[in-house]
């Protein structure tokens, strides 16, 4: 594992218990699934790489515009599900055929996967990726090894 990858998970475990708010972005204060991401991306690399707009909890899907994976790409480095290892982001669609709008952070591979993730009504928490879970992924990505 690399020491990025390492610091991600530091951080983002540091963010579990932190309550849902939408839109915030607050270790320990309140936090959304984007939020937690932005937070760890300070916590690892100092600034944000680009200010985030104020979005709505649909995530335009009345557009069908993926927003949330092309900010992502802009960002971090496609991996594959064959590639994927712990620290890395998922990316999940929440239904067929909606736009991608949840967002994880990959904490453990093999036969227990897990991930870390605020979620609507909860804290930001360390949940199993079950089946149910995995059949959503629409995209992995890997947090960069250095930042321009």
């Amino acid at each position: 594992m690399s020491e990025i990858a390492k610091a991600v998970l530091t951080e983002a475990r540091g963010w579990i218990g932190t309550p849902y708010h939408h839109q915030a972005s607050r270790r320990g204060v309140g936090t959304d699934c984007l939020g937690l991401v932005r937070g760890v991306w300070r916590a690892v690399y100092g600034a944000e790489p680009e200010a985030v707009p104020a979005y709505t909890p649909d995530w335009a899907e009345p557009q069908q515009e993926e927003r949330l994976w092309a900010a992502a790409a802009r960002h971090f480095s496609a991996v594959s599900w064959a590639e994927a290892e712990a620290g890395d982001v998922l990316l999940f669609r929440m239904r067929r055929g909606a736009v991608a709008k949840h967002l994880g952070i990959l904490s453990a591979c093999g036969a227990a996967p897990k991930f870390i993730h605020a979620y609507s009504g909860h804290a930001v928490l360390e949940s199993p990726l079950t089946p149910p879970w995995q059949r959503r992924v629409a995209a992995l990505f890997r947090f960069p090894e250095e930042i321009s």
